[in-house]
């Protein structure tokens, strides 16, 4: 159904949300939930320093069926980074670091694989996804949830990931130089890094129900469960997130809440009763272009520029400056979008992994305010995506049906002797595949959800079906062979395209023991 909103969002640019409008993007968020399968959605609008729209939608859990609304709690993930910028920005006005300070002057222990990087890496480069780690690299230390590695056990693996890229040269979007990040905060401040946010940051700001973690929320009734596609149908799955991981996407926000934010970026970073916490040379850094990347030649924003400031994706659309960030954990996706020249604000939180639900609100409003015809949004993601699921579910039906295949001629299949046992990897940890009855396992000592059964594919490769299936990443995993015919090594990969890229598979280099 297309929804005229061309001129709307022009005209209440100074004026109360008009109801008939208001009721037209109402329509359009309950389609996008029925449409992307999508239980519940809040979204946020802020412009010229009011709060137009704070709204939500759906149930915030498909088990206890409670509505959603705008005060419902929701993990942002990865939209906490901007936080964590900010942290750094506020310790470098009061003179306590400066962003080009090596990381081994505040963390002396720490070290990245290439002797010259661990001397020169600086706080800048944590926190602008160029330090050479590919894109995800390492993510296995602390994702999924429920792993046992600490921030200093993490702080000390760094040594062991091999970057992809030379120094400097690459954006490649990395989780775990932000958890270090985090460290330099904590050692500066004396502050945990949740602590500091809370006090530092949200308390001035006025972000009054947020949470620096996860498990600083537990006690609130009112948050969100996750929900991920299993067999083509979200389901309820755990909303947690590693204490480890904080500094990266720990915090647990609402929309109010997250509303309130923007409206104190778009002021300059200037608190409602008049604080400023954080300079304007500190505010030109965070939203400076620090990498760049790649842009597509046709784009729907005629955009020209893209690639990370501190914290935060920046880039043109239609001639104005864009800072944007997302946020992913399994089961739920944020998205937070400033257009600062126009002091426009649009966030959108979600109970469900499907960006393409955010998108689909996001470019509308943007549109709307822009002055674009209505695109259909909807309609164009929601054939996007049918397209795009399609391939994934070929890869995915193919990878079983080979091993269904192979299954049948037991003497094809590799004996349990020959790679039965325990490896290790140096970053990630001890790994064992065992025996039980007539199927092979795979568990994972410091990430113990990610466990699964072997499934035969090859005479040297076997399919891991993790237990948790909400996970979406299956994998092969491939074992070397050593003259005696019994694995000595194995890599692994996804056997499809869907898999989130926080599953480093492809980085481990497992070692039988």
């Amino acid at each position: 159904m297309k929804h005229n909103f061309s001129l709307f969002f022009l005209l209440v640019s100074f004026i109360s949300f008009a109801q008939v409008e208001e009721k037209k993007l109402d329509e359009l968020i309950q389609n996008t939930l029925k449409t992307f399968d999508v239980p519940g959605m809040s979204v946020g609008i802020i412009k010229d320093g009011k709060i137009i729209y704070s709204k939500g939608f759906g149930v915030r859990s498909l088990t206890t069926k409670q509505p959603m609304d705008d005060n419902t709690l929701v993990g942002i993930a990865s939209n906490s980074k901007a936080f964590t910028c900010t942290a750094l920005a506020i310790l470098a006005d009061e003179g306590k670091l400066n962003w080009d300070d090596k990381v081994s002057k505040y963390i002396p222990e720490f070290q990245m694989y290439d002797p010259y990087v661990s001397q020169n890496v600086t706080i800048k480069d944590l926190v602008t996804h160029r330090a050479g780690l590919g894109l995800g690299q390492g993510d296995l230390m602390f994702f999924p949830e429920g792993g046992n590695l600490t921030v200093n056990d993490i702080i000390h693996n760094v040594r062991y990931l091999k970057p992809e890229n030379p120094f400097r040269t690459t954006l490649d979007y990395n989780n775990i130089m932000f958890i270090v990040a985090g460290e330099v905060i904590h050692r500066v401040s004396g502050l945990s890094w949740a602590d500091f946010i809370e006090q530092k940051i949200m308390k001035p700001v006025g972000m009054t129900s947020s949470f620096g973690s996860y498990n600083r929320a537990k006690t609130v009734a009112n948050k969100i469960d996750a929900h991920a596609p299993v067999d083509g149908k979200a389901i309820a799955v755990p909303h947690d997130w590693n204490e480890t991981g904080n500094a990266a996407g720990g915090i647990m926000s609402n929309i109010k809440d997250m509303t309130t934010w923007a409206e104190f970026l778009l002021n300059n970073f200037t608190t409602k009763d008049g604080k400023k916490l954080v300079s304007d040379k500190n505010v030109q850094q965070l939203w400076s272009l620090q990498i760049p990347d790649k842009v597509a030649m046709k784009n729907p924003y005629d955009t020209s520029f893209y690639g990370y400031g501190l914290g935060w994706f920046l880039s043109d659309v239609k001639g104005h400056k864009q800072v944007q960030h997302t946020g992913g954990l399994i089961g739920t996706v944020t998205q937070f979008t400033l257009i600062p020249d126009m002091k426009l604000g649009i966030v959108v939180l979600t109970n469900q992994q499907s960006g393409v639900a955010f998108n689909t609100i996001t470019n509308t409003v943007k549109d709307s305010y822009l002055g674009i015809a209505d695109r259909n949004w909807l309609k164009n993601y929601a054939d996007r995506i049918q397209k795009v699921e399609a391939e994934y579910n070929k890869q995915k039906k193919d990878a079983f049906a080979k091993s269904d295949a192979f299954k049948k001629d037991k003497n094809l299949q590799p004996k349990a002797e020959q790679f039965v046992g325990k490896y290790s990897d140096q970053w990630f940890g001890d790994v064992e595949i065992a025996q039980q009855a007539n199927t092979y396992r795979i568990s994972c000592k410091n990430s113990p959800r990610l466990k699964g059964e072997l499934l035969p594919f090859s005479n040297n490769t076997f399919i891991i079906k993790w237990d948790d299936r909400s996970y979406d990443a299956d994998a092969y995993i491939i074992f070397s062979y050593d003259e005696t015919g019994k694995a000595e090594s194995a890599k692994m990969k996804a056997i499809s395209d869907i898999t989130d890229f926080s599953f480093d598979f492809d980085d481990l280099d497992l070692r039988r023991k």
